[in-house]
């Protein structure tokens, strides 16, 4: 699997003519490829030049006037004279490098994909996916077709919950790790596109619930669980591990309770994450990708799920949310 975008980073002095001789000519040679002027003004202090390549690809290529460097950003083959570069996100880039890339990017996107245009927010936060390498068309494809994993829902009801929710700025500082969790493949993996919006959907409810959420925490096995929480008045905090069962029509479980106990057992039995943490862990159980006649038969039998602290819930685009807990959840939730 592919890596989310992010820029390469040249230490070397670069002009117009080496940009002509050693990146186009190369692309030429390779793929077929076009330089053109950048569509919006380049960064100050910086020469800019866009590449578009014959199979579709996208190249952005800016260079420090003065001769301290440049950064190279595309989501095609890498040209052999960028090829010892180090890579940085689009955070870690200079601000002024960054923020052109990106109304390059989001530009394009909202041509190519004119429907994600009105979830401006949702759009940025998912840029470094929707113009990777191999997930570009797959990702775009989990949102447009599928409502990002909501069944039953309308796409727009869907990608207005997660932009709204990202709007919040709740992952900001860790959004290449939190959008990278999509995945870049270049086949659909509809469990695998799910399961992340599980980790958006968990997240979503405990800022809800008034906590602050650090993303990937790892722990003294080794391992890492996905997310602290914590309140910025309270001492304490707490590690929370997410899950995200298929819906029974999707798998051999035929009924939501195997569904849930079968999922939950790979977290908690093993070596899962779960297991090998050796407690003090709060497992989320997120069901949204249930169906309503199979999240109903689960909430009136509440059955256990291997683990507990556990809470199972369901989120709706609307923000409806219902669940249960088993053990003693330390966590203040409402449902």
């Amino acid at each position: 699997m592919a890596h989310p975008l992010r820029f390469r980073h040249s230490e070397e002095t670069w002009s117009a003519e080496r940009v002509r001789s050693q990146l186009l000519a190369d692309l030429e040679d390779n793929i077929g490829a076009t330089a053109t002027s950048p569509w919006f003004k380049a960064p100050p202090g910086y020469a800019a030049q866009r590449f578009e390549m014959d199979n579709g690809d996208l190249a952005l290529f800016a260079y420090d006037e003065t001769g301290a460097g440049a950064y190279w950003l595309g989501n095609t083959e890498t040209p052999s004279a960028l090829w010892r570069t180090d890579k940085c996100t689009f955070a870690e880039a200079p601000f002024e490098v960054s923020r052109w890339a990106q109304r390059e990017l989001l530009a394009g996107l909202h041509e190519e994909a004119p429907w994600l245009s009105e979830y401006t927010y949702l759009s940025w936060f998912f840029l470094p996916v929707f113009y990777s390498k191999d997930g570009r068309e797959t990702s775009r494809e989990f949102f447009r077709e599928h409502a990002a994993g909501f069944p039953d829902a309308d796409r727009e009801d869907a990608l207005a919950f997660y932009d709204d929710f990202l709007k919040t700025g709740v992952f900001e500082e860790d959004r290449h790790v939190m959008a990278g969790k999509l995945g870049t493949s270049e086949y659909l993996d509809l469990t695998r596109t799910a399961a992340a919006m599980g980790e958006f959907d968990a997240a979503w409810l405990l800022h809800e619930a008034g906590y602050e959420i650090t993303p990937e925490i790892e722990v003294a096995t080794g391992h890492s669980l996905d997310f602290r929480a914590e309140r910025p008045e309270e001492d304490d905090a707490y590690l929370v591990e997410v899950t995200r069962p298929l819906p029974p029509n999707r798998r051999s479980a035929g009924t939501p309770a195997a569904a849930i106990r079968d999922t939950v057992n790979t977290k908690a039995n093993g070596d899962g994450q779960l297991a090998e943490h050796g407690g003090g862990a709060t497992l989320f159980v997120d069901c949204s990708s249930f169906p309503d006649d199979d999240w109903a038969a689960l909430l009136a039998e509440e059955p256990e799920v291997q683990h507990r602290p556990a809470v199972v819930f369901r989120v709706r685009p609307d923000g409806h949310v219902e669940g249960y807990t088993k053990g003693a959840v330390p966590l203040d939730l409402e449902f």
